[in-house]
């Protein structure tokens, strides 16, 4: 873990610190073409946009631009670190957009009292871009910014810690099912993990057509009589019975879902599932439950998580750049259900593909195939922006 320290922070600060770099996309080496960018040319742009506000697409990056977004509260996995602590985090996530899809963006780390205070930021600075990635913020918070946010402003806005992280876990979902011999309508679902990321795929993959979905946070199962459950999560909650805790509701489940903490899942509860089960570790950096104990219980499972060094990541970075893609190409105002349901499909779908060479070069692999091993496409997968960018646009209102 030294040797990563040094040489992430090397990557960080040489031969200049950050990520990032402003780069212009016209020339300005001639006093002509100085005239253009700016005094007087730059006026007929402008004269343009004041005129029809859609012009600024025609005339300036607006139509390429998302920003990046945080106040700072949820970074990764190590809490509240604050707005300029989660920079490095924000910078890459602008790293991801531009490698994968050609998008730029401005990286924002706002300081913040309040969820309002935050909001009114987003929506004063809005006019710039054509599309908010909301980022790291922490929940219940999180679901009432987004949500004010879509109803004030008239370009796309997605929390990917929630949404992101739904379009993959269902596309995968769907895959694991297919092979497993199991749909989405029949099988027994349980997620630990009500949080941002746990809510936003349990309503996903109700939307899609599940019908037995469990959410089991940290004081238990979530059922109506709760008194701590808010406006996201009490949508989910179960009539009340005697299960209480995960190892009430863990027998015979086909699914388990982990959007939680290291180690949180017993390999013994595993046991105990149905015939074919389906596990889905994604805590970051370390799983509910390591592969290898999930598969020393069951040899019949298919297991995915959150880490590149083990089969099918669930990975955000196969989702926010080709949605935002779709999007900014279609020019919508939001981000609809049914375009994360495009996504989601489409994801599925380009896994069922034989593999270019390309993608096995990438990963230093000899063969690679639709199968318990590989049921969500490998993020340098060259196809995801035309099969996910395409479908999202397609659906985009």
């Amino acid at each position: 873990m030294d040797d990563l320290k040094k040489r992430a922070l090397d990557y960080h600060q040489f031969p200049t610190p950050g990520k990032l770099s402003v780069d212009s996309s016209k020339p300005c080496a001639t006093q002509d073409d100085l005239s253009l960018a700016y005094t007087p040319g730059v006026a007929e742009p402008v004269r343009e946009i004041h005129a029809d506000p859609a012009n600024a697409y025609k005339y300036t990056n607006k139509g390429n631009l998302v920003a990046v977004i945080t106040d700072g509260t949820a970074v990764l996995g190590l809490g509240d670190m604050g707005p300029l602590a989660s920079k490095p985090v924000m910078e890459g996530k602008a790293v991801l957009f531009k490698r994968f899809a050609g998008i730029d963006v401005f990286d924002i780390e706002v300081n913040a009292k309040t969820p309002d205070e935050f909001i009114q930021t987003v929506v004063n600075i809005a006019p710039t871009f054509g599309g908010i990635n909301l980022e790291d913020i922490a929940a219940p918070h999180c679901f009432y910014i987004e949500n004010e946010l879509k109803k004030r402003l008239d370009i796309p806005v997605f929390h990917d810690d929630q949404h992101g992280t739904a379009v993959i876990v269902a596309a995968a979902l769907l895959n694991a099912l297919e092979l497993q011999g199991k749909t989405l309508a029949r099988v027994k679902i349980v997620f630990l993990g009500a949080g941002a990321a746990g809510c936003s795929c349990a309503k996903l993959l109700k939307l899609m057509g599940a019908t037995n979905i469990t959410m089991v946070d940290r004081s238990g199962v979530l059922d109506s009589n709760r008194p701590d459950l808010h406006d996201n999560n009490r949508e989910l909650a179960v009539v009340p019975s005697n299960n209480k805790v995960l190892a009430d509701v863990m027998p015979d489940a086909d699914v388990f879902i982990g959007v939680s903490a290291k180690n949180a899942l017993d390999p013994a509860l595993i046991k105990g599932m149905a015939s074919n089960p389906i596990v889905f570790a994604l805590a970051n950096p370390d799983p509910e439950v390591l592969p290898s104990l999930a598969h020393a219980v069951r040899d019949d499972l298919i297991m995915a998580t959150g880490r590149s060094d083990f089969p099918n990541q669930v990975n955000n970075a196969l989702c926010f750049p080709y949605l935002f893609r779709g999007a900014l190409d279609a020019k919508a105002k939001k981000i609809t259900e049914n375009m994360k349901i495009a996504a989601a499909k489409a994801l599925s779908a380009l896994a069922r593909e034989p593999v270019p060479e390309e993608v096995l070069k990438a990963y230093q692999l000899s063969a690679l195939s639709f199968g318990k091993d590989y049921i969500i496409p490998k993020p340098f997968d060259p196809r995801l922006m035309k099969y996910v960018s395409t479908a999202v646009a397609e659906a985009a209102e």
